[in-house]
Parts: structure tokens; sequence; C-alpha cells
């Protein structure tokens, strides 16, 4: 029964071959593409006006070297919280629950924040390894700390997305095979942990949005402190 629950996360595959491209570029094609026309229907000016709010707030602490990233940000965030989204349907796989995928967007994008920062202004980002008014002896220790807490940053960035993601499908798992497991017995029961199960998906649907803006989000601040 154990290894079921786990079976949404492996990777589907066709003869052989995995389907997870198909997955990630199935967002993409979901978008509608803004017509030449001057005026847009109401999907394409929601779509353009929650971009804008999303990239003004996200750029906003940032300085104008920075905004060279609003479109990698603004793309980033769309693309995540539609596959969180699509993941949510049933039969369908989410790529985002691959700690490897996951992986991949976190270290690129974090190498490239400290390559700018130290490639910019090294003094100041060499200089957030050593807080301000350190006590000498300490010295060695704070930098050691500071350094592997630097170095955990993609990690923790991978890890938050895929152990959210994960944990909120395997609770709506368990609590639909015990909605199936209790009708035939306790019809009331049944009902009650159904609309546990219909408020959990709500909550997912909000995990779903807040862990793709949290994402992006750190990756800015990351970026905030080497610009």
């Amino acid at each position: 029964m154990m290894t079921s629950f786990f079976d949404q996360f492996a990777s589907p595959s066709f003869l052989g071959i995995p389907l997870i491209a198909i997955a990630i570029a199935l967002p993409w094609i979901l978008f509608p593409t803004p017509p030449s026309r001057w005026l847009n229907n109401r999907l394409i000016t929601l779509q353009t006006w929650f971009i804008n709010r999303f990239t003004n707030q996200l750029l906003l602490p940032l300085n104008v070297g920075g905004h060279k990233w609003a479109l990698l940000f603004a793309s980033l965030m769309v693309f995540l919280i539609t596959i969180n989204m699509l993941g949510l349907l049933p039969y369908t796989f989410t790529p985002t629950t691959q700690l490897s995928l996951n992986m991949g967007f976190a270290v690129p994008l974090w190498l490239a924040t400290v390559i700018i920062g130290m490639r910019n202004q090294p003094t100041v980002a060499l200089g957030h390894l050593l807080p301000e008014g350190t006590p000498i002896p300490l010295i060695p220790v704070l930098i050691i700390i500071e350094t592997i807490s630097l170095f955990i940053r993609p990690l923790a960035l991978g890890v938050r997305l895929t152990a959210n993601l994960t944990a909120g499908h395997l609770l709506i798992q368990l609590i639909a095979t015990a909605v199936f497991v209790l009708l035939p017995m306790m019809p009331t029961v049944a009902i009650l942990t159904a609309s546990v199960l219909f408020l959990l998906t709500l909550l997912e649907v909000a995990v779903a949005m807040i862990q793709a803006y949290v994402f992006v989000l750190l990756l800015s601040l990351y970026l905030q402190e080497n610009v």
C-alpha cells in the first residue's frame, strides 16, 4: 500500500521514453499569445495585469541593474504556478515533486547571483561572510558558518518546493483513500472526511501558488544582496 502512495511521484514513461519533457513543455502551450490588435480579450488582459503586478512587486527593492532579471523571474513564476496547479488534476504528473528538477532550477540561478556579486562588487559580496563587529576569536568560526549557509541556499530552495508539494499530494491521496474505504461502512464519517478533503484541496491550490512565489522571491532576495 505504501508503495502505491509514492508511485504518483515516479516519472511516467511510454515505450521506455520518459514523458517528463511533455509535462514540462505543456504549460507554455496553454498560455494565449497576445494578438497584434490594439484591444485584447479578457484572458490576455488578466494575464498581462497579473504579470505586471507581480514584476513590479518583486523588483521594487532592486536597483536598475537587477531589473534585467524581470523577464526571467516572471517566466519562472508563471511556469512554476502552472506546473503546480496542473499537478493537482487527477491522473497527472507534477514535475516539481522531483528534487532533481527543482535543483536544476535553483543551483544555476543561485550561482548566477553569486557570480554577479563577485564580479561587480567582490568586497561587499565577501563582506556578507563576516558580520560587522564580530569578536576576533569568532571570526574563523563565523566565516565557516556563513560559507556553509551560503552553499545551503540552493538546496533549501529545491527541498522546500519538493517537500511542500510532495506532502500535499500524499495527504490528498491518503484522505481520498480513507473516504473510499469508509463510504460503505460509515457514510457519515466518509462525508465529513470528504469535506476535509475538499478543504485540503483548496489549501493545496494556495500552497501551489505560494511556493512558486516563495521560490522566485528568495531568488530575488539573493540577487538583491549581489547587485
